[in-house]
């Protein structure tokens, strides 16, 4: 009766055991197929589509993305600029609300 021991090798997303039929190897780290995944838009990555910053994956167009946004690669997604975009955009609006309540009293 053949038995068979399997593999040590961990995936580096979950832990688990990486058989040879599901295994990816990038960066010198084993993943399953499917966790080989963007860290920001969880999609599926393919060995020719994909980016990896201090070892964190990406997908081309995030990793685009976040270099441009940045101007550099110190930075992630969850930036202060864009928190900044929304309270600016909340800004104009309540002026604009503000604005409209002064004009309307006067009708």
């Amino acid at each position: 009766m053949a038995t068979f021991a399997g593999t040590t090798q961990k995936c580096k997303a979950c832990e688990k055991t990486v058989y040879l039929v599901d295994q990816l190897t990038a960066d010198n780290k084993v993943y399953h197929k499917a966790c080989f995944r963007c860290h920001h838009c969880k999609g599926t990555l393919k060995l020719s589509n994909y980016s990896s910053f201090e070892g964190v994956l990406y997908c081309k167009p995030h990793f685009d993305q976040l270099f441009k946004m940045t101007g550099s690669l110190d930075k992630s997604f969850e930036s202060a600029p864009k928190a900044a975009k929304v309270e600016r955009s909340a800004d104009q609006v309540l002026k604009r609300l503000i604005s409209l309540t002064r004009f309307s009293s006067y009708i």
